[in-house]
């Protein structure tokens, strides 16, 4: 293949940049600068910030997204896996076991840590 055949692809993603980027150059140079003491202060939630950024997060923040990836995302893998069945065989079968076996693990600690006990 020539390079020729390769001249509308880079068109489209310098366009596509340029759309990206134009709002955004476009806001730092129509955008007015008035900055006070209270746009300049670190805030956290609508208020000042109480404690230090680098404290420790209870364990519980990992466990929801730990709960995340195996309710929600698994259903992102299982769906084209079920329609596909057929086609994949044993070795589909078989891995997708696996899968869903690292997920029950995940499940499990989640069970034994106390994340499933909402208070």
């Amino acid at each position: 293949m020539d390079i020729e055949s390769y001249l509308p692809i880079l068109v489209f993603i310098v366009i596509a940049i340029g759309i990206g980027i134009a709002p955004l150059v476009a806001g730092f140079v129509l955008a007015p600068r008035r900055p006070d003491q209270d746009k300049l202060s670190p805030y956290e939630c609508g208020f000042e910030a109480f404690e230090d950024s680098r404290m420790k997060f209870d364990v519980r923040y990992y466990l929801v997204a730990i709960l995340f990836i195996i309710f929600d995302l698994e259903i992102a893998f299982l769906f084209p896996w079920a329609i596909v069945l057929d086609q994949v065989g044993l070795f589909g079968f078989a891995a997708m076991g696996i899968f869903v076996g690292v997920l029950l693990v995940g499940f499990l600690y989640e069970w034994k840590k106390g994340a499933l006990e909402w208070e």
